[in-house]
This record gives structure tokens, C-alpha cells and sequence, in this order.
């Protein structure tokens, strides 16, 4: 016998559907259905992530990593260093959702302006005294100095940055809800690509001359 589209149960029925619907795309990768899958980072097919090593090849030490060791923070004129714990440096994450970085700072260490496609961003500083700051799709900029045991949140795709503000070195430990995040670094995305972007594209976004343009690229060897 059929509900009546007007009883108090269908209609508390359709209700929990609407809620339940948009469940799934608050996740940033697709939930996994099995208890784990070790990527075989070797696989000629990926799609969307990596295929399993059978589980009889799994052992221990798949599930972890070690972020105790400190980067080197002075091969660049940014003075940063980041170790990544996605799927490719750390396999057990695979379908996961889940991934971290530890990023060492010098003094005066810059983490560029850049974006995380894939994921939304948590940080907790561990050492040093960092400028966080993020931009808005309004054009608002966001920012605040924190100091060991303070965290901080940067939503999915938005702009941001950490800078080492303090005398010492800086330490951060970032988490991400997705095994693989995505990184677009601004200044190397727009002026490092390969083949170069065209010069009147950059020269009309950013009200500027071929020669500084050019003296840009030239730092970034395109």
C-alpha cells in the first residue's frame, strides 16, 4: 500500500533524502570502500587515484611516515622547504581523503602566495612565529602572526601564504582532506610554464612593459 504524499512519514522521508543528497560532495576525494589500498605507485592505469597492492603484500610499515626530519630550508632565496606526506611520498593514503606536509622556514622563509586546488587547508604552527594570509574570491585579504600551538584554516582553492616572521627557524605541520592536494604556485605558474605564457597576456593583466615582464621570467627560467 502507497503513503500518502501528504502523512507526516512520506513527507519526513523526503526530507531526510534532501539532506542526505549533497552529503557526498562535501568530501573532497570519493570515499573509499574498502578498509585500505596501499597505491602501487608503478601501476601503468591510475584513474582518479592509484589501484591497490594486494593486500597480501602489505605490511606495517606501509601505514607510516616519518616527518620528524628537518628540511633544507637554504637552497633558495624563499629560505622554505616542504616535505610532503601525500600518495606519492606515502602510499597507505591512497583513497584516504587525508594527506599532510611539515614545512621547515628560515629566517625570513616564504612559503609563495599559492593555491591547493583539491583541498581545503589546516595548519598548526610548531616553531617560530609565522605570517598566515589568505584572499578571498572577494578580494579580502586575511592574515595573522601565530606562534607554536595556534592554528590556522585556508578554504579550498583560495590564495594564501605563510611567512617566517620571526629571528629563528619556523616549523609547520599543514593537513589536507585529500590525498593529493594540488599545488599552483603563482609566480612559477605565471611566469616559469612551459611554453612560456605570452607576454601580452602578462603585460596587459598586470599594466606592465615587456622589459619587466621579461626581467620576471628571466628569474624563473622561461
Amino acid at each position: 500500500m502507497m503513503k500518502s504524499s501528504n502523512s507526516p512519514l512520506y513527507l519526513l522521508s523526503c526530507l531526510l533524502m534532501l539532506l542526505l543528497l549533497p552529503v557526498p560532495s562535501l568530501s573532497a576525494d570519493p570515499d573509499s570502500l574498502q578498509d585500505f589500498c596501499v597505491a602501487d605507485l608503478n601501476a601503468s592505469i591510475s584513474i582518479n587515484g592509484f589501484p591497490c597492492i594486494p593486500a597480501s603484500k602489505v605490511n606495517a610499515s606501509d601505514f607510516f611516515f616519518d616527518l620528524s626530519k628537518e628540511g633544507v630550508t637554504n637552497t633558495s632565496n624563499l629560505n622554505f622547504s616542504v616535505t610532503p606526506a601525500n600518495v606519492l611520498a606515502f602510499p597507505a593514503v591512497n583513497t584516504l581523503g587525508i594527506s599532510m606536509n611539515r614545512v621547515d622556514f628560515g629566517p625570513g622563509g616564504l612559503n609563495p602566495p599559492h593555491t591547493h586546488p583539491r583541498a581545503a587547508e589546516m595548519g598548526l604552527v610548531v616553531e617560530g612565529s609565522i605570517l598566515v594570509g589568505f584572499v578571498t574570491t572577494s578580494n579580502v585579504y586575511y592574515s595573522k602572526v601565530l606562534t607554536a600551538g595556534e592554528v590556522f584554516v585556508i578554504p579550498t582553492g583560495l590564495v594564501h601564504f605563510q611567512k617566517n616572521v620571526g629571528n629563528g627557524k619556523g616549523i609547520v605541520f599543514t593537513s589536507f582532506n585529500s590525498q593529493m592536494p594540488g599545488v599552483v604556485i603563482s609566480s612559477i605558474t605565471l611566469f616559469g610554464s612551459q611554453p612560456p605564457m605570452p607576454n601580452e597576456v602578462l603585460t596587459q593583466a598586470f599594466q606592465v612593459d615587456d622589459a619587466v615582464v621579461n626581467s620576471i621570467k628571466s628569474k624563473f627560467g622561461s
